[in-house]
């Protein structure tokens, strides 16, 4: 193949590149971009068992690459006629000669079913439009064939349609080169007998019935046109038992679905009311275990006050009076009822409790911005307006679980500062005390030396 016809060929394939991405609908599943790629390459396996000239290779290919671009009209109805047009007119901007032009068209128009093509070139493109009928893809090819076909079409085709009129085709279908028949006719049939396989008796009857039809059609249509039309009112009624029975069983899966659903939503619905149950039990646990940490760090607190008034109130009542006289003992006096009182402030800042406004708006209650399971929060307002607030509370699950986080948290908060205060106030009764027994210590010893 010349440069040109190469620089020609790239350019047919961006043309036909960009009308499948831009301009044919995405509902051809089948007959899109990747599909005419296997044909290029299926036409380019089969024409190197030929010796085909520069311009029938380029013809060859051209028509490979634009044979289903009239699919950008919507409808697979004439689409050959459009791909033809279109490639006439793409190849006549570039000055293509009409030979090949005309050649081009013919291989497009080969493939239009029932296929026939007239030369070489023809019968290669024929068999690579159709070459995934002979390999292990077809059946994935065949579902993608047949998601198109109900995407675009109204009335919907079952499988068991489908698997018949796919019989009848491949029964039918011949390839045409001598590639063909040697690699893809095998598997063409191993694929053809896997479908049978699928097949009831009745449908067996059907399609062997079908096919011989169409056999005896095309060697004598006139001895076939009196057996068709007195089997026709038979296949009527059959199609009509069929129709019925189909009717019945689509019922009956409808009912089956349905009560799957129910049982879904019934199955779900308690899965959600043991999920609500779980976080709840969480909640309150949770809870419980903060009023208990904050009972505890409540009474640590009060043990602080008490033991440390009271040794204020010893140290008022009985050294005060005596320092006058003992004037050695100012220091560690000092140093002991200092700890003292400190140790008592941080015990009484750990348990004093914070005094909020204890009001709210509606604009806080439908921003979420305020916890309503907190008592300082809402304890101004009237009891219709917190009663509202509740209510629109528990009707929103968010809001309510938000609530209950933030009061866990809030809590946690408020433990923590308590525990550190007291802790605070502990570390200095501690220390203090042993700071002010030492003191006393030194005193005593050095009132001993001077006396």
């Amino acid at each position: 193949m010349t440069p040109a016809h190469q620089k020609l060929l790239q350019e047919v394939q961006q043309f036909v590149k960009n009308i499948f991405n831009t301009r044919v609908s995405p509902a051809f599943v089948f007959h899109n971009f990747s599909h005419t790629k296997d044909v290029v390459k299926a036409s380019q396996e089969i024409a190197r068992t030929y010796q085909l000239t520069s311009e029938e290779e380029l013809s060859l290919l051209t028509a490979a690459w634009m044979h289903d671009i009239g699919y950008l009209s919507g409808t697979a109805n004439q689409h050959e006629e459009h791909s033809q047009k279109l490639a006439t007119d793409f190849l006549r901007e570039r000055k293509v000669d009409q030979a090949i032009i005309d050649a081009v068209n013919g291989c497009i128009m080969a493939t239009k079913m029932p296929q026939s093509p007239a030369n070489t070139i023809e019968q290669i493109t024929c068999d690579a439009d159709l070459f995934h009928l002979g390999t292990e893809d077809f059946e994935e090819k065949n579902k993608l064939l047949r998601d198109e076909i109900n995407a675009l079409q109204e009335s919907k085709v079952g499988k068991k349609q489908w698997r018949q009129v796919n019989i009848e085709f491949l029964q039918r279908q011949r390839y045409f080169t001598d590639y063909a028949k040697e690699k893809l006719e095998p598997v063409k049939q191993r694929n053809l007998q896997n479908l049978l396989g699928k097949l009831g008796k009745k449908e067996k009857e059907e399609v062997e019935e079908a096919v011989a039809h169409a056999h005896a059609l095309m060697i004598n249509p006139e001895r076939v046109e009196s057996q068709h039309d007195l089997t026709e009112q038979k296949r009527d009624e059959k199609m009509k038992e069929e129709k019925d029975k189909d009717k019945d069983k689509e019922k009956e899966l409808e009912k089956e679905l349905e009560k799957e659903k129910k049982d879904k939503a019934k199955e779900e619905k308690e899965k959600q009311s043991r999920t609500d149950r779980t976080v709840i039990a969480m909640f309150r646990i949770m809870s419980e275990n903060h009023v208990n940490l904050s009972q505890m760090a409540d009474s640590k607190a009060n043990i602080m006050i008490s033991v440390n008034t009271i040794v204020i109130s010893i140290m008022v009542s009985v050294l005060l009076g005596k320092l006058q006289f003992y004037p050695e003992f100012i220091i560690p006096t000092i140093l002991l009822v200092v700890p003292c009182l400190s140790a008592v402030i941080f015990a009484i800042l750990a348990t004093r409790p914070n005094v909020t406004r204890g009001t709210f708006t509606k604009e806080d209650i439908q921003h979420k911005e305020v916890n309503l399971l907190f008592f300082g929060n809402f304890y101004k307002m009237e009891l219709p307006e917190y009663d509202w607030a509740m209510r629109e509370l528990m009707q929103d699950k968010e809001y309510l679980y938000g609530s209950m986080i933030k009061d866990i948290y809030f809590l946690g908060v408020v433990l923590a500062r308590k525990y550190k205060l007291i802790r605070m106030s502990y570390n200095i009764f501690m220390f203090g005390l042993v700071i002010s027994i030492l003191a006393f210590c030194v005193a005593f010893f050095f009132a001993d030396k001077q006396a």
